[in-house]
């Protein structure tokens, strides 16, 4: 029997991005590094349950969409309704972040409820003293940007598994706190209704409507 799905999560982002891999991490605990890259088709979906802070459980139906500017109108139709977008890019790569601002905009002219997670991939490659001239994208400057489109920022890496589990659990925390994901509080009428049981109505006679 298929779970259902509480909240739509869509990845997208420069082809090479990363996506691919992160999703790999997260739902299957490995990394994909090692095998022959292939070319997402359209997009690939997941699904996994996770429990937030708030000992809540939510299942998070994930795509990945593919990154090839051919695919980019098809990439629309899958983050329509989604309640979270993880926007990759490469960390060292300044285009890529590019690209991800472009997908920041595109997304915001159809979902301006979904909530923008700005994701610098492949850390395990820039952090470090050794490693930091691979770095192509500024921590800051993205940063600056997040607080531009009211988004978060996350630093991951696929290879080591570092902060992945740490940013799906902040977007279903948030998903949970948000009072548009609450259901609604039985009013004092409905708590009336289910409280007390009706009684037979007692038919009048009599009257020029009798």
């Amino acid at each position: 029997m298929t779970n259902k799905i509480d909240m739509k999560i869509v990845l997208l982002g420069k082809e090479y991005g990363g996506k691919t891999s992160l999703v790999e991490r997260y739902l299957h605990d490995r990394f994909s590094g090692d095998i022959p890259y292939q070319n997402t088709i359209g997009a690939a979906f997941g699904a996994k349950r996770i429990e937030t802070c708030q000992r809540k459980y939510v299942m998070l139906g994930i795509w990945d969409t593919a990154g090839s500017e051919r695919y980019e109108a098809m990439s629309r139709i899958y983050y329509r309704g989604a309640k979270a977008a993880i926007i990759c890019f490469d960390l060292t790569e300044k285009n890529s972040f590019e690209k991800a601002k472009f997908w920041v905009k595109e997304l915001n002219k159809s979902e301006e409820n979904c909530k923008v997670y700005l994701c610098g991939t492949k850390n395990d490659l820039v952090k470090g003293e050794a490693l930091k001239g691979n770095r192509g994208v500024d921590y800051y400057t993205v940063t600056d940007y997040a607080d531009e489109i009211n988004g978060q920022v996350f630093e991951t890496s696929s290879k080591t598994g570092e902060n992945i589990y740490e940013l799906f659990r902040k977007i279903a925390d948030d998903y949970v706190n948000d009072p548009a994901n609450q259901e609604p509080k039985p009013s004092a009428r409905d708590k009336l209704n289910l409280e007390e049981p009706s009684t037979p109505t007692k038919k009048l006679h009599g009257g020029c409507c009798s």
